[in-house]
């Protein structure tokens, strides 16, 4: 039986290599499952050698103090992928710049390389396709749009869907979210998801907190809802989000803060897919330093920022990023999208059509038999 090492840096990717171990497990009991990723993949059975997952950084900029703890995973895990135990396939998730570094290390040592969650090419740096059709040996694409351009690009590629949609089977319908997290009657339900990450916390959350006053002071019967993400420290979230109306802080049920809201807040990343799958719609908002702004702005080669609008390929969702990230702009577009007749219908309907784009569930276990497919016995 194989031995398979996974790699993910970031809670997104512990999400998504989390479906992965799982189905791995189901078609394949006996292989080894190792690597670097977070308690989720950790419960999903894989041997947890690193988890950098809780200290995720923003952009670039912000990412230089990480560097001696990446450093160091990189050095244990290149070991492993060189050393006589050398596992038989290296799955790669997301975290390009990582490991695309660590996949060089493979190729030389003759460990074939699958990309689970490929690095979006497509939105920036666009010269790495040559790279990674000299490392890579198979990339499982997640969004429809991908396989086209590895294609072009001389990379093998398979579409596998997106695995939000397996990890969407286990969201609470609408009415026992709400239930659950006890905002049944009268008055809109906001949620606030203010991202996995340390740093954006604290450059969004403020933003959503003045965002809520101005929704509260317009709609004095709204209940607003924070999903905390288990990455963050309920200090971090406390902290950021101090003074004004009550926000109830809901630990580790995301989905749920997901079903029950008319209306998100959220942070861009995988959440906005999620949300859009769930049927909520949403105004999305990022911010990170100038600095990193102001270095990776002119290499961006799409015109919007959310994955519900880019798998769309139109505007469905309001986007406000740096300096048009605002508590007032944000409220601003939370009232518009409540307060307009047939806006919310409008993105309910807009969402209706990504599920057939994205594939369907058992995406999981359709990238766990390409990976074993690939993996050295």
């Amino acid at each position: 039986m194989p031995t398979i090492m996974l790699v993910a840096g970031e809670a997104s990717g512990d999400l998504h290599g989390a479906t992965l171990c799982q189905a791995l497990r189901l078609l394949s009991p006996g292989s080894r499952l190792l690597g670097m990723g977070g308690p989720r993949m950790a419960k999903a059975g894989m041997e947890l050698l690193i988890d950098v997952t809780a200290s995720a950084a923003v952009g670039g900029t912000e990412a230089f103090g990480r560097v001696p703890a990446l450093y160091r995973a990189y050095r244990t895990l290149r070991a492993v992928v060189e050393g006589a135990d050398r596992p038989g396939v290296l799955v790669l998730i997301d975290f390009p710049e990582f490991n695309l570094r660590l996949a060089r290390a493979a190729r030389r040592a003759g460990v074939p390389v699958v990309y689970f969650i490929p690095p979006q090419l497509w939105a920036w740096r666009g010269w790495r396709m040559k790279t990674m059709r000299r490392l890579v040996s198979l990339v499982l694409a997640v969004l429809p749009f991908e396989p086209p351009l590895y294609r072009r690009a001389g990379v093998p590629v398979e579409f596998v869907g997106h695995p939000v949609l397996d990890a969407l089977v286990a969201a609470p319908a609408r009415d026992a979210a709400r239930r659950e997290l006890g905002v049944e009657g009268p008055g809109p339900v906001i949620g606030i998801l203010p991202g996995s990450r340390r740093e954006e916390i604290e450059r969004v959350l403020p933003a959503m907190r003045q965002a809520v006053a101005r929704i509260a002071a317009a709609h004095p019967g709204a209940r607003f809802l924070l999903a905390q993400a288990p990455t963050i420290d309920r200090a971090v979230i406390e902290r950021s989000a101090a003074g004004g109306p009550a926000i109830t802080v809901v630990s580790d049920r995301t989905y749920a803060v997901m079903r029950a809201a008319d209306l998100l807040l959220v942070t861009s990343g995988t959440a906005t897919l999620e949300a859009a799958l769930l049927g909520t719609p949403m105004v999305v908002c990022y911010r990170v330093s100038q600095l990193t702004y102001s270095a990776f702005r002119p290499l961006v080669r799409v015109p919007w920022i959310s994955l519900a609008n880019l798998t769309l390929g139109r505007a469905v969702v309001p986007e406000l990023y740096q300096k048009a990230m605002t508590g007032e702009a944000l409220a601003r577009e939370a009232l518009r999208v409540l307060d307009t007749p047939g806006a919310l219908q409008a993105q309910r309907r807009a969402f209706a059509e990504l599920a057939g784009l994205l594939g369907e569930p058992g995406v999981g276990a359709r990238a766990a038999r390409l990976v074993l497919a690939r993996a050295r016995a």
